[in-house]
C-alpha cells in the first residue's frame, strides 16, 4: 500500500512540473484516480494518501464501492467515466455525483428524471469524440452545442464542461491536435453559455497527461499509473 501513496506522490509532482511547463497554477488541474477493477483496499490506501476522488467506468462495480465508503468517507467524490446504456442509468443518477460521459438527450433525460430530489444536482460532462474513432462513444464537435443548451434545462444536471478521450499515439503532433480541438470547443462552449459554471475540461491519462495539461485540461484521469497493471480476470 507504500507503493500506492508513493504513486501519488510521483503523479502530483508530475503535474506540478507540467503546470509550471504551461504557466498554469497547480491548483488548477484536478487529480481522479480511477479505481475501476481495483479492490477497496488500494481505494483506501490512497485515501489515507489524501485522494478523495475516484472515476469507475463500471455501474454495478462503482455502486458498490460507493456504499462500502458513505459512512467512512463521505467527503469522497465519485464520477462515472465510462460508456453508459440507459438501462443503467438510475444507478448513475442515485448514487455517483459526476456523470462524464453524456453523449445523448437521453441520457441526459433519463438522468435528470432519475436523480433523487434530496441530491444536489449531478454535475455532468458532455464526452466528444474528438479523434473521430468508430469504437468509442462521444459525440461529433458540431453537435456539442446542441447537446448542452438541452442539458441546462434540466434541473437536476448541472453542466460543468467537456471530456475526451483522444486516440492513443505516439506522434506527439497528433496527441496535441486533438488537445488544442478540445481546448478550442472548450473555449467556444464558455463563450456561448456565460451564464453557466463551465469550468471543468477533464482529458489526459498517464500518457498524454503533460499536453493535455498544457492545452488546458483542468482534470487528469490516471489509473495504472496510481494502482498498478488492471486485473480483467
Amino acid at each position: 500500500m507504500q507503493q500506492i501513496k508513493d504513486n501519488l506522490e510521483q503523479i502530483h509532482q508530475a503535474i506540478q512540473r507540467a503546470c509550471e511547463k504551461a504557466r498554469r497554477p497547480q491548483s488548477a488541474v484536478k487529480l481522479l484516480a480511477v479505481s475501476k477493477t481495483k479492490p477497496v483496499e488500494d481505494i483506501q490506501a490512497a485515501i489515507n494518501a489524501g485522494q478523495l476522488a475516484f472515476g469507475e467506468n463500471y455501474v454495478q462495480e462503482g455502486v458498490e464501492k460507493i456504499q462500502f465508503f458513505a459512512d467512512k468517507h463521505p467527503e469522497l467524490e465519485w464520477h462515472f467515466i465510462g460508456p453508459l446504456q440507459s438501462n443503467k442509468t438510475r444507478l448513475v443518477a442515485e448514487y455517483f455525483d459526476w456523470m462524464q460521459t453524456i453523449d445523448r438527450a437521453k441520457i441526459a433525460d433519463r438522468l435528470n428524471e432519475q436523480r433523487p430530489a434530496g441530491k444536489a444536482p449531478l454535475n455532468v460532462l458532455i464526452q466528444i469524440n474528438i479523434s473521430d474513432e468508430k469504437s468509442k462513444s462521444g459525440i461529433q464537435p458540431d453537435e456539442m452545442l446542441e447537446l448542452a443548451k438541452h442539458i441546462i434545462n434540466r434541473p437536476h444536471l448541472r453542466l460543468r464542461g467537456l471530456m475526451a478521450i483522444p486516440a492513443p499515439t505516439a506522434n506527439l503532433t497528433e496527441q496535441q491536435q486533438a488537445l488544442s480541438a478540445m481546448n478550442q470547443l472548450f473555449e467556444q462552449l464558455k463563450a456561448a453559455l456565460p451564464q453557466q459554471q463551465i469550468d471543468t475540461l477533464s482529458m489526459g491519462m498517464t500518457d498524454d497527461m503533460e499536453s493535455a495539461i498544457q492545452f488546458g485540461s483542468t482534470m487528469v484521469r490516471i489509473g495504472t499509473a496510481i494502482f498498478g497493471k488492471r486485473n480483467y480476470a
